[in-house]
C-alpha cells in the first residue's frame, strides 16, 4: 500500500491518501481548507495517475472535514463515518462559526462504518476498531498486512486525544486506547490526525498519558 500525508488547515491536521490500486485511491479526513490546497490534491491525483474511490473518517470534527464539500462537488462522494458521530457532524457548520472560520456545505453521510467489521477499502484490508473518547464515534483503521493503523485523533506521538470538545470523556479514550490499539505489534506504525508518525511500542514505553 502507498500512503501520502497533506498536513493542511489552521489545525495543521493531517489528511491521508492511499492506494494500491491506483483506480480505487482513498483520502482519510479530508481537511482540505484553502484552494491552493485543494489544487495540491488535485495535482497530486494527477501526477500519480490516481483515482478517488472513497472517503472515509476516522471522526467528524471540523478539521478533519473541512475538505468535504470539495470532495462531494469534485469528485461526487460523501463521507463514511461511525453512526454515532452522526451530532458531532451535524454541529460542523455551528462550531466553524463559532471559530470565525468559512462554513462548508457537507454533503449527507454515504454509509456507516461499524466497529468489528473486516473492511476492504479501496483493495485494503482493514479490521475497524471503534475507538471513542476523544468523540463519540471515533474509528481507527488498522492493516495487519501494511502494519499501520489510522488513529484518527484518538493517540498521538507522546500525547493522546482532547477530550474537552463535546462527546469526549477522557476515561473512555485511555480505555479506547489500552483495549483496543496497545494489543497491537509494537511494531506498528500509527498515523495520527496531527503531528509525526510514531508505533504502538514506542507509545507503550514512552507516552506520560498512558
Amino acid at each position: 500500500m502507498e500512503l501520502h500525508c497533506f498536513t493542511v488547515n489552521p489545525f495543521y491536521q493531517n489528511t491521508y491518501l492511499f492506494w494500491e490500486d491506483p483506480e480505487r485511491a482513498v483520502i482519510v479526513d479530508p481537511g482540505f481548507y484553502t484552494s491552493t490546497e485543494r489544487v495540491e490534491f488535485q495535482n497530486f491525483l494527477s501526477s500519480h495517475g490516481l483515482k478517488l474511490s472513497e472517503v472515509i473518517l476516522t471522526h467528524a470534527h471540523i478539521d478533519h472535514i473541512f475538505g468535504l464539500e470539495f470532495m462531494f462537488k469534485e469528485f461526487g462522494l460523501k463521507p463514511r463515518m461511525n453512526r454515532n458521530e452522526m451530532m458531532t457532524y451535524s454541529m460542523a457548520v455551528q462550531v466553524s462559526q463559532m471559530y470565525g472560520l468559512e462554513v462548508f456545505k457537507y454533503p449527507e453521510v454515504g454509509d456507516w462504518i461499524d466497529e468489528g467489521s473486516n473492511q476492504v477499502i479501496g483493495g485494503v484490508e482493514f479490521d475497524v476498531y471503534f475507538t471513542p473518547g476523544h468523540s463519540p464515534g471515533s474509528l481507527s483503521f488498522h492493516s495487519s498486512k501494511d502494519q499501520l493503523l489510522l488513529s484518527g485523533d484518538v493517540l498521538f506521538e507522546g500525547s493522546i486525544g482532547r477530550t474537552d470538545l463535546p462527546g469526549g470523556d477522557h476515561g473512555t479514550l485511555i480505555r479506547s486506547i489500552k483495549e483496543k490499539l496497545l494489543p497491537l505489534p509494537h511494531q506498528t506504525k500509527v498515523y495520527s490526525g496531527h503531528g509525526g508518525i510514531t508505533t504502538i511500542g514506542q507509545e507503550k514505553l514512552t507516552n506520560p498519558f498512558l
